[in-house]
Protein backbone atom coordinates (compact mmCIF):
# COMPACT_ATOMS: atom_id res chain seq x y z
CA UNK A 1 0.00 0.00 0.00
CA UNK A 2 1.26 3.48 -0.86
CA UNK A 3 2.13 5.98 1.83
CA UNK A 4 -0.45 8.84 1.99
CA UNK A 5 2.34 11.39 1.44
CA UNK A 6 3.04 9.84 -1.97
CA UNK A 7 -0.55 10.03 -3.22
CA UNK A 8 -1.57 12.77 -5.65
CA UNK A 9 -2.69 15.99 -3.95
CA UNK A 10 -6.27 15.63 -5.24
CA UNK A 11 -6.65 12.28 -3.48
CA UNK A 12 -5.12 13.60 -0.26
CA UNK A 13 -7.33 16.68 0.00
CA UNK A 14 -10.56 14.85 -0.81
CA UNK A 15 -10.11 12.05 1.75
CA UNK A 16 -10.91 13.62 5.13
CA UNK A 17 -10.36 10.41 7.09
CA UNK A 18 -6.81 10.11 5.77
CA UNK A 19 -6.07 13.62 7.02
CA UNK A 20 -7.92 13.58 10.32
CA UNK A 21 -5.12 13.57 12.84
CA UNK A 22 -4.72 10.70 15.24
CA UNK A 23 -3.96 11.89 18.70
CA UNK A 24 -5.14 12.89 22.09
CA UNK A 25 -7.82 15.46 22.76
CA UNK A 26 -8.76 17.22 25.99
CA UNK A 27 -12.55 17.06 26.23
CA UNK A 28 -14.63 19.56 28.14
CA UNK A 29 -18.26 20.54 28.63
CA UNK A 30 -19.76 23.86 27.67
CA UNK A 31 -23.50 24.59 27.79
CA UNK A 32 -24.37 20.89 27.72
CA UNK A 33 -22.18 20.03 24.71
CA UNK A 34 -18.85 18.21 24.65
CA UNK A 35 -15.88 19.75 22.83
CA UNK A 36 -12.33 18.64 22.27
CA UNK A 37 -8.99 20.42 21.87
CA UNK A 38 -5.80 18.91 20.50
CA UNK A 39 -3.83 18.10 23.67
CA UNK A 40 -0.68 19.47 22.04
CA UNK A 41 -2.27 22.95 22.19
CA UNK A 42 -3.17 22.66 25.89
CA UNK A 43 -0.57 23.96 28.34
CA UNK A 44 -2.42 23.55 31.63
CA UNK A 45 -5.77 23.53 33.39
CA UNK A 46 -6.41 26.02 36.19
CA UNK A 47 -9.03 26.19 38.88
CA UNK A 48 -11.23 29.21 38.16
CA UNK A 49 -10.04 32.48 39.62
CA UNK A 50 -11.74 35.73 38.78
CA UNK A 51 -9.82 37.55 36.02
CA UNK A 52 -9.19 41.27 36.04
CA UNK A 53 -11.69 42.85 33.67
CA UNK A 54 -10.50 45.08 30.84
CA UNK A 55 -12.80 47.93 29.75
CA UNK A 56 -14.03 48.22 26.16
CA UNK A 57 -13.29 44.61 25.21
CA UNK A 58 -15.76 42.35 23.40
CA UNK A 59 -18.10 40.52 25.79
CA UNK A 60 -16.30 37.21 25.20
CA UNK A 61 -13.06 38.59 26.70
CA UNK A 62 -13.67 37.67 30.33
CA UNK A 63 -10.52 39.50 31.49
CA UNK A 64 -6.85 38.74 32.12
CA UNK A 65 -4.99 36.64 34.67
CA UNK A 66 -1.41 36.65 35.92
CA UNK A 67 0.17 33.33 35.01
CA UNK A 68 3.68 33.18 36.48
CA UNK A 69 4.32 36.82 35.63
CA UNK A 70 2.64 36.75 32.20
CA UNK A 71 -0.61 38.50 31.34
CA UNK A 72 -2.96 35.91 29.82
CA UNK A 73 -6.35 36.88 28.35
CA UNK A 74 -9.28 34.68 29.35
CA UNK A 75 -11.94 34.07 26.72
CA UNK A 76 -15.46 32.94 27.63
CA UNK A 77 -15.80 30.31 24.92
CA UNK A 78 -19.60 30.25 25.16
CA UNK A 79 -19.75 33.97 24.41
CA UNK A 80 -17.15 33.57 21.65
CA UNK A 81 -19.67 31.17 20.09
CA UNK A 82 -22.46 33.77 20.43
CA UNK A 83 -24.14 32.09 23.40
CA UNK A 84 -24.97 33.21 26.92
CA UNK A 85 -22.08 33.75 29.33
CA UNK A 86 -20.70 30.71 31.14
CA UNK A 87 -22.26 30.28 34.58
CA UNK A 88 -19.60 29.96 37.26
CA UNK A 89 -19.93 26.65 39.13
CA UNK A 90 -17.77 24.35 41.24
CA UNK A 91 -16.16 22.63 38.21
CA UNK A 92 -15.70 25.78 36.09
CA UNK A 93 -12.07 26.09 35.07
CA UNK A 94 -9.69 27.87 32.74
CA UNK A 95 -7.88 25.83 30.11
CA UNK A 96 -4.65 27.49 29.01
CA UNK A 97 -4.13 26.91 25.29
CA UNK A 98 -1.33 28.08 23.03
CA UNK A 99 -1.94 29.68 19.63
CA UNK A 100 0.36 31.36 17.17
CA UNK A 101 0.29 35.15 17.25
CA UNK A 102 2.18 37.72 15.20
CA UNK A 103 4.97 37.72 17.80
CA UNK A 104 5.13 33.94 18.28
CA UNK A 105 3.22 31.62 20.61
CA UNK A 106 0.50 33.26 22.73
CA UNK A 107 -1.15 31.70 25.80
CA UNK A 108 -4.90 32.22 26.00
CA UNK A 109 -7.22 31.07 28.77
CA UNK A 110 -10.49 29.42 27.82
CA UNK A 111 -13.34 29.51 30.33
CA UNK A 112 -15.26 26.19 30.27
CA UNK A 113 -17.97 24.56 32.40
CA UNK A 114 -15.85 21.51 33.24
CA UNK A 115 -12.94 19.48 31.94
CA UNK A 116 -13.90 15.84 31.28
CA UNK A 117 -10.97 13.69 30.14
CA UNK A 118 -8.12 13.20 27.70
CA UNK A 119 -9.18 10.78 24.95
CA UNK A 120 -7.11 8.93 22.38
CA UNK A 121 -8.74 9.11 18.95
CA UNK A 122 -7.79 7.69 15.62
CA UNK A 123 -8.72 8.98 12.19
CA UNK A 124 -11.53 6.41 11.81
CA UNK A 125 -13.41 8.03 14.73
CA UNK A 126 -13.28 11.54 13.23
CA UNK A 127 -15.80 12.79 10.66
CA UNK A 128 -15.57 16.03 8.66
CA UNK A 129 -17.38 19.06 10.08
CA UNK A 130 -21.07 19.16 9.16
CA UNK A 131 -22.17 21.96 6.86
CA UNK A 132 -25.03 22.91 9.21
CA UNK A 133 -26.65 22.14 12.55
CA UNK A 134 -23.89 22.75 15.09
CA UNK A 135 -24.66 26.39 15.87
CA UNK A 136 -20.98 27.26 15.32
CA UNK A 137 -19.08 28.79 12.47
CA UNK A 138 -17.96 25.89 10.31
CA UNK A 139 -14.34 27.12 10.27
CA UNK A 140 -14.25 26.72 14.09
CA UNK A 141 -14.78 22.95 13.76
CA UNK A 142 -11.87 20.66 12.95
CA UNK A 143 -14.08 17.55 12.93
CA UNK A 144 -16.67 15.52 14.77
CA UNK A 145 -15.44 12.57 16.84
CA UNK A 146 -17.67 9.60 17.58
CA UNK A 147 -17.77 8.41 21.19
CA UNK A 148 -19.99 6.03 23.17
CA UNK A 149 -22.11 8.95 24.36
CA UNK A 150 -22.49 10.75 21.02
CA UNK A 151 -20.33 13.23 19.16
CA UNK A 152 -17.51 15.41 20.41
CA UNK A 153 -17.00 18.67 18.51
CA UNK A 154 -13.27 18.96 17.86
CA UNK A 155 -12.33 22.63 17.70
CA UNK A 156 -9.79 24.25 15.41
CA UNK A 157 -7.97 26.19 18.13
CA UNK A 158 -6.11 28.40 15.64
CA UNK A 159 -9.44 29.67 14.25
CA UNK A 160 -11.45 29.89 17.47
CA UNK A 161 -8.66 31.71 19.29
CA UNK A 162 -7.20 33.65 16.36
CA UNK A 163 -5.30 36.48 18.03
CA UNK A 164 -5.61 38.62 14.89
CA UNK A 165 -9.37 38.12 14.60
CA UNK A 166 -9.97 38.74 18.31
CA UNK A 167 -7.84 41.89 18.13
CA UNK A 168 -9.96 43.09 15.21
CA UNK A 169 -13.13 42.30 17.19
CA UNK A 170 -11.90 44.39 20.12
CA UNK A 171 -12.46 47.50 17.98
CA UNK A 172 -16.07 46.58 17.12
CA UNK A 173 -19.32 46.63 19.02
CA UNK A 174 -20.61 43.34 20.46
CA UNK A 175 -23.23 42.92 17.70
CA UNK A 176 -20.68 43.49 14.96
CA UNK A 177 -18.27 41.03 16.57
CA UNK A 178 -20.75 38.16 16.48
CA UNK A 179 -21.64 38.76 12.84
CA UNK A 180 -18.06 38.98 11.59
CA UNK A 181 -17.24 36.39 8.89
CA UNK A 182 -14.19 34.13 9.08
CA UNK A 183 -10.81 35.49 8.10
CA UNK A 184 -8.92 33.41 5.55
Amino acid sequence: MKDAANLPATVQTNDFAAHAANGQFLTFSLHGEVYGLDILRVREILEYTRPTTIPMMPAFVHGVINLRGNVVPVIDLAQRFGRAATELRARTCIVIAEVEGEDGPQAIGILVDAVNAVLDMDAAQIEPPPSFGTGLRQDFIRGMARSESGFIILLDVARVLSVQEMSNLAGMSHGEALAMPAQS
